[in-house]
């Protein structure tokens, strides 16, 4: 098996929810059943090790970039109370204008309600449907 078609398996499983321990298996039995005649080369399979390697380094900055980005989330929208936000209609309605009143949290998403001048209140608000603040 060629260096190079390793990264294109490795991606290709990874994009399947395969981790590193299918892979460390795969190679496993590649080993087992290669031809005692024509073993390995040395220099292939140490690349292949290294390529696992920083498959699993990249698997693991993922999550860590994840949880990064849901904790910017929650201090963004926190930083909102208080504050006039205008609202986008994700089913094309009108603009709602109003002060962000509450935070909640649904999924792990944080979710604001906005208090208009009316004195109504929408409420299940995502951060993505803010055009603008001030």
């Amino acid at each position: 098996m060629a260096t190079e078609s390793i990264s294109a398996v490795s991606s290709n499983l990874q994009a399947a929810g395969l981790g590193l321990q299918d892979l460390l298996k795969i190679l496993l039995t590649q080993l087992t059943y290669q031809d005692p005649l024509k073993p390995m080369d040395n220099q292939e399979f140490v690349a292949q090790i290294a390529q696992f390697s920083a498959l699993e380094a990249n698997q693991q900055l993922n999550t860590k970039v994840d949880q990064l980005l849901s904790i910017q989330s929650t201090t963004q929208s926190i930083g909102l109370l208080g504050k006039t936000v205008d609202v986008t209609n994700p089913n094309g309605g009108s603009v709602v204008t109003g002060q962000v009143s509450a935070l909640a949290f649904a999924d792990g998403e944080p979710r604001i309600t906005v208090r208009q001048a009316d004195g109504q209140v929408v409420s299940g608000i995502s951060i993505a449907q803010i055009s603008a603040v001030r």
